[in-house]
């Protein structure tokens, strides 16, 4: 008694299909997190670089990497910045604190907050 396959295409498509689309937006989430996480991590180094200069405060550099990630990302990753002096070995230094919500495509990938440093040796006056 012969078989009949006629439908067993559809049913091989339809299931790799849903399981290279989950690849697919996997790697687009793993992409848009990397993303966030670098140009925050660039904000904030930038931030800290710009507070440590002579004739600048901490509060300089916060604003300036508030303005960096309004510029490259959406104005809500900038809501938490934070800047103030630290000792790190022995070396004053300014770090700025970025904290952010983690970006995520509908319901997929994990939730809570990504937060990032960055510090810049202060010049003396």
């Amino acid at each position: 008694m012969p078989r009949n396959d006629s439908g067993a295409a559809i049913v091989d498509f339809v299931l790799v299909g849903a399981l290279l689309t989950l690849v697919f937006v996997g790697i687009v989430q793993l992409g848009l997190v990397l993303h966030v996480r670098n140009t925050l991590i660039d904000a904030a180094a930038e931030g800290a670089r710009y507070a440590a200069f002579a004739d600048r405060t901490p509060d300089d550099g916060a604003a300036r990497a508030r303005d960096l990630i309004r510029a490259s990302l959406s104005p809500r990753f900038a809501e938490n910045v934070r800047a103030g002096n630290a000792d790190f070995d022995g070396v004053r230094t300014v770090e700025v604190t970025v904290s952010a919500p983690l970006p995520v495509i509908g319901l997929l990938g994990p939730s809570g907050f990504l937060t990032v440093r960055g510090h810049g040796v202060e010049e003396p006056p």
